[in-house]
């Protein structure tokens, strides 16, 4: 799973640069990288495995937290999971919106690509528990999130500001001050989840920040190896916190006098967390294979396993399918968790992603004016074609 048996040891293998292959930019081939063009665009395996199992372990996450109930070993491990599963995917999100600016290209990518996906699924989801859960009164509402829609609503606005992040002196240490206001600020409310949009946002900043060479330090052998000691007592603490704790604080999404805290415990919390979940962000870094893997190429469409598998997730908990009291045993946690992880890999794979791309990436090309350079390309190709003719004829 590693590459600590390659005969190379510690040497490290250049990383893509910041750019993301959304853009367009190939990454250079280096021998020591494993990389595959997939839609004629670079793509680094580390990165791709990285999303994959930062995905497995959402699914994960979502289908413990109706079983673990007084299960302290399980909530134990739910909090661990929690504590870094996210910002390590948002983390990944940051490194790879660098390069995003207000180019007419990459504004119509956030739009057809998080927008329309967010109108749309913010759409299905009360629908479907209307269907499903026989509630006509559930409300469709774009401005209050709904379950899982809430990451895309975050990245809309996180790559929206990216060039005033990439403008200031103290990127990170500016978004971790608004983190900490808003813990304090319960005024807020739940418009676009903006709670979250705010505590999760030091993740997305630090990515934006972050070389290459920050990843090459987390590969290190010395990091894989401290990183089993240092999961080991992260496992240990969550279990002798899971009763002295509100798991909320995990979710990001209260103030502290939501969660009936002193509205000075937001703050602390909010540096608290993010040292906790950087360490554990770290030590899964490290243990991400950086070569081409069986599910490496399942990691260009997390986006579909993360928002389908939710609908998966809401209809065994209208249905009551979590309620068997065999599933609440050792046995049955470890099947809905291995359940857990092969459904969100199918959904990851290359036929649900042709079947639901129409909803995910859709083109939208009615819906746009072109813009000058792409307008002054086609005139050039079409005026090329012209004379090829004339010089066959020649």
């Amino acid at each position: 799973m590693t590459n600590s048996l390659r005969p190379n040891g510690d040497r490290r293998a250049p990383l893509p640069p910041a750019q993301s292959p959304a853009d367009g930019v190939p990454s250079p081939r280096s021998p020591h990288s494993t990389q595959k063009k997939q839609n004629g665009k670079q793509r680094d395996a580390f990165f791709d495995n990285a999303k994959y199992l930062a995905i497995v372990l959402v699914a994960m996450g979502h289908a413990w937290e109706p079983l673990k109930g007084d299960s302290r070993i399980l909530e134990a491990a739910y909090q661990v999971v929690y504590a870094f599963h996210m910002p390590a995917f948002i983390l990944i999100s940051g490194y790879f919106s660098r390069s995003f600016d207000m180019r007419p290209d990459r504004l119509k990518r956030l739009i057809t690509g998080v927008a329309v996906p967010y109108i749309i699924f913010e759409t299905a989801y009360p629908l479907f528990k209307r269907v499903i859960d026989n509630d006509p009164h559930q409300e469709i509402s774009l401005l209050d999130p709904w379950y899982l829609t809430w990451f895309l609503v975050a990245l809309f606005i996180w790559r929206l500001t990216t060039p005033i992040w990439n403008l200031v002196r103290w990127p990170l240490p500016l978004a971790l001050g608004l983190a900490m206001l808003a813990t304090v600020t319960p005024e807020i409310g739940d418009d676009l989840d903006l709670q979250r949009v705010l505590q999760f946002l030091p993740f997305f900043v630090l990515g934006l920040v972050m070389k290459p060479e920050h990843f090459h330090m987390v590969r290190r052998r010395s990091v894989r190896i401290a990183s089993v000691p240092l999961f080991a007592v992260a496992l240990a603490f969550s279990w002798w916190a899971v009763p002295r704790m509100n798991t909320a604080w995990f979710y990001h999404r209260d103030a502290a006098q939501e969660l009936g805290a002193p509205w000075w415990t937001g703050p602390v919390m909010v540096l608290a967390m993010f040292g906790c979940s950087l360490v554990l962000t770290a030590c899964f870094f490290a243990w991400v294979p950086r070569r081409q893997m069986w599910f490496t190429a399942l990691g260009a469409g997390t986006l579909y396993g993360y928002l389908l598998h939710g609908f998966l997730v809401k209809a065994g908990d209208y249905q009551g399918w979590f309620e068997a009291s065999w599933l609440h045993h050792p046995a049955g946690e470890i099947l809905v968790t291995a359940l857990a992880a092969a459904v969100v890999t199918v959904l990851c794979t290359k036929p649900v992603q042709r079947m639901f791309r129409f909803a995910m990436e859709p083109k939208m090309d009615w819906a746009f004016k072109k813009d000058a350079a792409e307008l002054a390309r086609e005139r050039q190709g079409a005026e090329r074609r012209e004379r090829e003719p004339e010089k066959v004829n020649a």
